[in-house]
């Protein structure tokens, strides 16, 4: 099968291979031999979520830190 990657790197993947997928938003991407694999994943959202805050540097102290600055605001 022949799948075409788009100027914003993008690529559809072809409905008779998702069909035998189970339902995945995500996928694991990794490259094996100068060869793409994509592995699906479920994420949950807490998962999403912990991983946003990871990317942005924010921890559990600046959480604890804001729900304290959040609570003395009335």
């Amino acid at each position: 099968m022949l799948a075409k990657m788009t100027s914003k790197n993008q690529i559809t993947l072809p409905k008779s291979v998702t069909t035998q997928l189970a339902s995945s938003e995500y996928f694991d991407v990794q490259i094996d031999a100068g060869r793409i694999v994509l592995t699906p994943v479920r994420l949950q959202k807490t998962d999403a979520v912990r991983e946003k805050l990871a990317q942005l540097g924010i921890n559990e102290s600046d959480i604890a830190d804001a729900v304290v600055w959040a609570r003395g605001k009335k």
